[in-house]
């Protein structure tokens, strides 16, 4: 008798567990809204999955310019390198930014409708509909730079001490001669 107090107890504790995140047309328009609060997010991260690859593909190209183009013609060719990247970044973005838009209600929407109640959903909402989150994220960009400039000047003596020794173990690992200390301007103008 006691193994069936148990197991009814627990099933009763299963279903309400459920009932609190099953989906509900209030949840379903809640979500809505979330996922239309979070567009910009999803953009970026369309944004990040096209760049990301390019970027790659830039950095990768900048020693084969340096190292089997002629001098005279290395930066006409880096300008159409970087202008072929720049032209796919622009066609690219739009279609993985309107997939996303689309793949997001039957990807995050189902994943809130089930792991998250009715009243964080609002929770949620409530935040992102803030007139103090927003201005938050308007602070964003500011926040970063402010970051991002004090972070290098901090740094970049550490960084740059590492990076010359990677480079000459690099150098000396590949068989290469490491390249000499540029002058701060390279044609003496």
């Amino acid at each position: 008798m006691l193994k069936f107090t148990v197991l009814a107890c627990a099933l009763a504790v299963s279903a309400l567990a459920s009932a609190q995140t099953a989906s509900t047309p209030a949840k379903k328009e809640l979500v809505a809204k979330i996922l239309q609060a979070q567009q910009g997010n999803i953009d970026q991260l369309a944004r990040q999955l096209v760049e990301q690859p390019a970027m790659q593909m830039l950095q990768r190209a900048g020693p084969v310019i340096q190292n089997r183009v002629a001098a005279d013609k290395r930066e006409a060719m880096a300008r159409d390198v970087q202008a072929d990247v720049r032209k796919f970044v622009e066609e690219t973005f739009p279609i993985v930014r309107q997939r996303a838009q689309a793949l997001a209600p039957t990807t995050i929407g189902p994943l809130l409708e089930e792991k998250m109640t009715e009243a964080e959903l609002k929770e949620v909402l409530a935040v992102f509909e803030s007139a103090a989150w927003r201005k938050f994220q308007t602070l964003a960009p500011d926040m970063q730079k402010a970051l991002g400039e004090k972070l290098v000047a901090e740094i970049k003596p550490q960084v740059e001490t590492r990076l010359k020794a990677l480079d000459a173990t690099l150098g000396k690992r590949l068989g290469l001669t490491p390249p000499a200390s540029a002058p701060a301007s390279a044609n003496g103008k």
